[in-house]
């Protein structure tokens, strides 16, 4: 779904800072090699993943759902130089494709790949996060909102994408649509957590910023 006009997206996209090299080529190779590549970031919201971090220059981050690797790279361009960033997808049959490019950018240090349940990993990774990606299975969001606000330093952010996934949190609510009742209650969540401070953007699917306060 397209919540702005196609000449005001494609405006917006022709001014906005152009994907670096390495992420024009996993871009390409995804489109090309690996099933569902709408999952993909991509190049525009890629960029402002990469200026968020920019802007937070995060010690820690964690990404829930690393898919081709995309976004990772995206957020990991405002690292810390010390900084590392944890990445957790269950599909171990995308581990290498990601890791090629983890290894041939100026971050294959500071990037660490956990392959599993999501759920199951993040208690076990002893830091503080500043910021976080949540971008994985719909279902689980708010588990993973549970999870991690208390591994959350004060003043880190919370990133989730697809939050108005596809425009179906404004539509009749199908019985069996799981994936778009647990959008809803996440995005209720979100916005009455005390604990934090939320804004949505309607830039593709979706995406929310909640400051930890």
């Amino acid at each position: 779904m397209n919540f702005l006009p196609e000449k005001i997206d494609d405006y917006v996209v022709n001014h906005s800072q152009e994907e670096p090299n390495l992420l024009k080529q996993l871009n390409k190779e995804t489109w090309q090699k690996v099933l569902n590549p709408r999952m993909l970031s991509g190049a525009f919201q890629g960029r402002v993943l990469a200026m968020i971090s920019k802007l937070i220059q995060p010690t820690h981050i964690l990404e829930i759902g690393t898919y081709t690797g995309y976004s990772a790279l995206c957020l990991a361009e405002g690292l810390k130089k010390e900084g590392m960033l944890f990445t957790i997808d269950k599909n171990e049959e995308l581990e290498g494709f990601a890791q090629k490019y983890f290894d041939k950018s100026l971050y294959k240090n500071n990037i660490k790949q956990l392959v599993g349940n999501a759920i199951d990993i993040i208690p076990t990774i002893p830091q503080k996060f500043d910021l976080v990606f949540i971008d994985a299975d719909k279902c689980n969001y708010s588990n993973y909102f549970h999870l991690i606000i208390d591994k959350m330093n004060s003043g880190g952010v919370i990133l989730s994408d697809n939050v108005l996934w596809n425009g179906k949190v404004v539509a009749p609510l199908e019985k069996k649509d799981k994936d778009t009742e647990a959008i809803i209650a996440y995005n209720k969540l979100l916005s009455t957590d005390s604990r934090i401070e939320t804004v949505i953007l309607p830039i593709r699917d979706g995406l929310t910023i909640s400051r930890v306060k």
